[in-house]
């Protein structure tokens, strides 16, 4: 009889352990881009509203939102003057999205582009 139970108890343990890990872990995130190399990012919130919130109240300077669901963010701004050239992008990994913001920020005219801040959600 001790044997069932022992087996009962591990059943349940397991069957506890697998609804915890199957659960939706929070996704979204946001990288707010504002005038002059501002910016605010904010990752693993339960809603993307949440996110963007978050992300605003970090930035100063006209910003704007880009998403970031599942995935991983990049900025890229230019070293040497901050308030011209700026690229951002969001990719599955964060090396695809950190090299798509430098490609950018040299395509708008960036010299010394480097990258200024990064974000990946539980999922990205």
């Amino acid at each position: 009889m001790a044997a069932f139970r022992l087996a009962v108890a591990s059943a349940l343990v397991a069957a506890i352990i697998s609804a915890q890990s199957t659960g939706s872990a929070p996704a979204a995130g946001a990288i707010a881009i504002g005038a002059c190399g501002a910016y605010g990012v904010a990752y693993d919130y339960e809603r993307a509203a949440a996110a963007s919130r978050a992300a605003l109240g970090q930035c100063e300077g006209g910003c704007k939102v880009v998403p970031v669901s599942r995935a991983c963010g990049a900025i890229a701004i230019d070293g040497r003057n901050a308030c011209t050239a700026h690229g951002y992008a969001v990719a599955p990994r964060l090396g695809e999205a950190q090299n798509m913001a430098l490609r950018q920020c040299y395509q708008y005219g960036g010299k010394d582009c480097v990258i200024r801040a990064w974000a990946c959600d539980a999922k990205g």
